[in-house]
């Protein structure tokens, strides 16, 4: 039982930062129709800044902020330079230059800090005991901040001005523009907030694994599974894909094999897809052909 609480808080630790990311994908998706490829990259950027700043004595709360004002920043640079002047619906050139974004941003951080692993410090030390389990407190800090975030992200858009333009621009473009709400300014306002959970979730992340150009790869596939799983339009469904997979993840670690733990958590995303093919919480769309 003890072995399995520690399993359970790892697993929603790992979600909680997934679900981070499958947010701000989605939110950026929602408003742009842009899979955000980039997301990962951007936010790894801010995190060697942030670092580099920690490095020379800026407080590791102070550096996180940067991170986030980094990756927002670098996300609206190249919205603006690569992503806006395609034209309207090219959806496949705006992935494929997301793509490229993200490989040129790789090898930027490659050259200006290099590839040689590095440690990334931890928001807090020790461990809590519950019961004869010791949790680790970076851990729980990981889940307690992203509940935090991911409240204030539903109130943000549950109750506020700016939030119900993101969602009126996410239903239909066009009406939006009837209504005079400005598209391209709400764009940048979901770029921004996505860019920014994405280096929240990053900062959340790195102490566990250290840090490198690619730090962010596998926890962005797992966040598309986890949007994919609950469905690709729906913020609430983000955050449940991600901790599911999350959780899923560090079960089939533990107790199958850590080897299997991607075939696991993908397998059981492709076989909810075969029933259900709008994910658990999105909506179902019908087009003739």
């Amino acid at each position: 039982m003890d072995q399995f609480l520690l399993v359970l808080v790892s697993g929603l630790a790992s979600g909680a930062v997934y679900g981070l990311m499958g947010l701000g994908l989605v939110i950026i998706y929602r408003a742009t129709d842009v899979v955000n490829f980039a997301l990962a990259s951007l936010a790894t950027l801010g995190l060697y800044a942030a670092l580099t700043l920690y490095d020379s004595g800026l407080p590791l709360f102070l550096a996180g902020l940067v991170a986030i004002s980094v990756a927002a920043a670098s996300g609206l640079l190249a919205r603006e330079t690569v992503i806006r002047p395609l034209a309207q619906g090219e959806l496949l050139s705006a992935l494929v230059m997301a793509m490229a974004v993200s490989l040129i941003v790789e090898s930027l951080i490659s050259k200006i800090w290099d590839d040689q692993p590095r440690a990334f410090p931890s928001l807090v030390e020790g461990s809590v005991s519950f019961g004869g389990s010791a949790v680790p407190a970076q851990s729980l800090l990981t889940i307690a901040v992203a509940a935090v975030a991911m409240a204030l992200v539903a109130y943000l858009f549950g109750r506020t001005t700016i939030g119900s333009a993101m969602r009126a621009v996410a239903e239909s473009a066009d009406t939006a523009r009837i209504l005079g709400l400005g598209s391209q300014r709400i764009a940048r306002i979901a770029w921004a907030l996505g860019l920014g959970l994405a280096a929240l979730a990053a900062f959340l992340y790195a102490p566990r694994t250290g840090l490198v150009p690619t730090v962010l790869s596998a926890p962005l596939f797992r966040a598309f599974a986890g949007i994919f799983l609950g469905g690709l339009t729906s913020m609430y469904g983000a955050v449940v894909g991600g901790l599911a997979v999350g959780v899923l993840d560090n079960l089939a670690a533990s107790y199958v094999s850590a080897g299997y733990r991607d075939t696991f958590v993908f397998s059981f995303t492709i076989l909810v897809l075969l029933i259900r093919p709008q994910g658990l919480f999105g909506a179902r769309t019908f087009q003739r052909v």
